[in-house]
Order: C-alpha cells, then sequence, then structure tokens
C-alpha cells in the first residue's frame, strides 16, 4: 500500500519548525513577538514530532527489531555526541566537553526514542487507557525528582512519552478525523487563542515546553504537577490543531519528509556555527521572513541526494546511496 502523504508532509513541516525555532532562538529575549512565536512553536512541534514517532512504531516486536533500533539510533547518538564535542570545540564553545551521557543539544531524542520503545515493550500489554494514565502520571511525578534532568535524557524520555505512547495506539483512520471541515476550523480558533495568550503573557517559562528541568528548577515546587498537566493538555490541542491543516496531497517535496533524521543530525553545525558567529540580526519583519527562507535552504541542503550520500554511512551505518551513485556514474 502506498504511504499516506499527510505523515511526510507532517514530519517535513514539523522538521522545518525544528530548524526555524533553533534558528530564532538567540533573538527572543529581545523581542517579545519572537519569544511569543518561539514559544507558540514549542507547545507543539516536538510533541507532534514524538507523536508520530510512535505512530510509526507499529511495527515494535518484530524479530531484530531491537538491534536494528541500537544500530539507528544508538550508534548515531554516540558518533554524533563525539563529533558535536569536536565540532564545539573547533567554534570555541564552552560547554564542548560533555558526559558521553549528556546529549549534545537537540541528540537527546535518539536516546529517548530508544527508551521509548523499550517502554513499549510494558505499555503496550496494558490496555489503552490505563497505560495512559500510568505515562502521564510519570511525566507528572518525574518532575518532583530534582535528581532526573537532562543527563540520559531522563527527564525528556518520561514526560514526553505519553505523546509517543498515544501515538503508538492510535490508527491512521483515527488521525484523519482531524480532516473533518468543523474540526479545522475549530482549530484556527484554538491557534489563534494560544497566539493571543502566549503574546500578551511573554514571561511564560519555555523550560515547561522544553522537559528537561524538574520542578524546582522551574520555580513551581508545589503545583508544578497541575502545570505541566495544563501543559500536556495544551501541547495535545495545539498538535491536533495544527497537525488538522497539514495536507493529504503529494508534492514534489512531500518524499523529504521521511529524510528528517538526516535534517535533524545534521542542522545543528549551521545553526551553532550561525549563532557562535552571530550571522544574523533581527531588528524588522523582513528579517524574520529572511530566516524563515534560510530555514527552508537549510532543510533542503540537508534532504539533498548529495548530502544523504555522504552522510548515510555515519546516520543508518550503510552505504546504499553511495553505491548507487557510484553504479550509476560507471
Amino acid at each position: 500500500m502506498e504511504r499516506n502523504p499527510f505523515f511526510d508532509n507532517a514530519k517535513l513541516l514539523l522538521i522545518f519548525l525544528v530548524v526555524f525555532g533553533h534558528l530564532i532562538q538567540p533573538f527572543i529575549e529581545a523581542s517579545v513577538g519572537m519569544n511569543a512565536l518561539y514559544t507558540w512553536i514549542y507547545t507543539f512541534h516536538m510533541p507532534a514530532f514524538i507523536f508520530l514517532a510512535g505512530f510509526f512504531a507499529k511495527g515494535f516486536g518484530n524479530k531484530g527489531y531491537i538491534f536494528k533500533l541500537a544500530r539507528k539510533l544508538l550508534i548515531p547518538y554516540i558518533i554524533f555526541q563525539l563529533i558535536y564535542s569536536s565540532y564545539y570545540y573547533f567554534i570555541g564553545k564552552s560547554n564542548w566537553l560533555t558526559d558521553i551521557f549528556y546529549p549534545h543539544w537537540s541528540l537527546w531524542f535518539l536516546i529517548s526514542l530508544f527508551c521509548w520503545h523499550i517502554l513499549l515493550i510494558l505499555f503496550k500489554r496494558i490496555p489503552i487507557y490505563a497505560s495512559l494514565t500510568i505515562a502521564i502520571t510519570l511525566g507528572i511525578v518525574v518532575g518532583y525528582l530534582a535528581g532526573i534532568g537532562h543527563s540520559f535524557s531522563l527527564s525528556r524520555t518520561f514526560v514526553f512519552f505519553p505523546f509517543f505512547l498515544i501515538g503508538f495506539w492510535l490508527k491512521e483512520e483515527h488521525i484523519m478525523l482531524l480532516k473533518r471541515r468543523s474540526i479545522k476550523v475549530t482549530s484556527l480558533v484554538v491557534m489563534a487563542i494560544f497566539a493571543a495568550a502566549i503574546y500578551f503573557a511573554p514571561e511564560i517559562n519555555t523550560g515547561w515546553l522544553l522537559a528537561s528541568k524538574s520542578y524546582y528548577d522551574l520555580g513551581m515546587q508545589e503545583f508544578g504537577g497541575i502545570a505541566r498537566l495544563l501543559v500536556y493538555l495544551t501541547s495535545t490541542v495545539m498538535a491536533a490543531s495544527v497537525l488538522a491543516w497539514v495536507p493529504t496531497k503529494r508534492y514534489h517535496v512531500t518524499d523529504l519528509g521521511g529524510r528528517t533524521l538526516y535534517v535533524y543530525l545534521l542542522h545543528g553545525f549551521i545553526i551553532q556555527y550561525l549563532r557562535a558567529y552571530d550571522v544574523f540580526e533581527v531588528n524588522t519583519v523582513w528579517d524574520i521572513l529572511g530566516l524563515i527562507g534560510v530555514s527552508v535552504i537549510i532543510v533542503l541542503l540537508l534532504s539533498s541526494r548529495p548530502v544523504l550520500t555522504l552522510s548515510q554511512p555515519l546516520i543508518e551505518c550503510k552505504a546504499s546511496y553511495l553505491r548507487k551513485t557510484l553504479k550509476t556514474s560507471q
């Protein structure tokens, strides 16, 4: 059966937002508007990305799955952790030397993704409502444990796991219910309300959306669990609202949605260089539009065949693109 273009379109949109969010992050403190845009994106883009990862985890349990998963996620993690350490040292970042299990920047996703699959060994045996209740409870409780944070990506693993689990349990026909006209219209109102709320409440701590800190670090030791539950509700509604508007048609760029891992692992080299040398400034709307264009170029570049050919041995531990290139050149 042909894969529904909706999923690749969604992954392509979300990886663009990942790149764009990382690109504008240095400018959020100087502008209420930029801070609101950044926060608005972060309410949904990683939860939606993780939700889709869970949806495509339905093959979990097949023979050799864990071994293939370790090769796909843990080996690239170790490789890129070492590469990023060297690269950070080269561009003069002070935190270049970290423990192997203290993920550099966006590499936390690889460890968490592996752990989410491992957690499925238990949670797939539990009825859907009970499993989601337990996962949400764990995500709330972990915030009270000050010792669980960025190391091993433990905090994010537990906090974001409910979105992965929802994706695992839902079927394609359930997700396509979002395409109903009534839901799409409602979603516009939802997105606008949250955008306005974030803009007029710019003091919101984005640490709640990054999910890597304890309630103590976020300054809400007593009522952190209630705050996290509200974040769960916000992220779920926002992710559903955005996905409702993802097109189901196949476009020329749709297939790039199947190459998001390359963009995710490689875009940090570009973003961190731009940050280290203050390449961009944001003073006008045109500057923001320029950063949108830069983000598009980064996604297209890192999804291109030459980049895939050169980086596939590091990312997928194979060289099928290189073999095809050599074969066609003969």
